[in-house]
């Protein structure tokens, strides 16, 4: 199969071109060489792309996408870190339906002020504790 140009690539991955260019700077892709000044990419970089994608999604660094490779380019994915990610997902989604919960009884709480009311008053304690952090966020380390 012959090689595809960066534009061509940055539509089939849905990324723009300088995307590609910061993922080359990072090491993740390279390309295969140049026609004129535009860069050319194995069509294998469309897979490699998916990857890196989907590491993204779990919330992976791009340097730590960076050593799910191996040094010949073929994916080289530690299942324990996979594990770990998983297991930080489950305790987000437990979390996040925690707040969920609350937040819809909040919503239909019939106590005259929310501060008069027991469940919303401990979502506040939670979120004055660090507890309750926003989707993607770390609440603060403790000492």
């Amino acid at each position: 199969m012959t090689d595809l140009d960066i534009a061509e690539v940055a539509h089939r991955a849905g990324v723009p071109a300088s995307t590609l260019r910061f993922y080359e700077e990072k090491g993740l892709i390279a390309p295969t060489g140049r026609r004129g000044l535009r860069r050319q990419y194995d069509p294998g970089v469309l897979e490699r792309l998916a990857l890196i994608a989907l590491g993204r999604t779990a919330g992976f660094s791009l340097d730590e996408i960076a050593r799910m490779f191996a040094p010949d380019g073929q994916p080289r994915i530690d299942r324990r870190m996979l594990s770990a990610r998983a297991e930080e997902l489950d305790r987000t989604i437990r979390e996040l339906g925690v707040l969920r919960d609350s937040l819809r009884h909040a919503a239909a709480c019939p106590a005259p002020s929310h501060l008069e009311c027991d469940t919303f008053r401990r979502l506040l304690d939670a979120a004055a504790s660090g507890g309750v952090t926003a989707p993607g966020r770390r609440p603060p380390e403790r000492r």
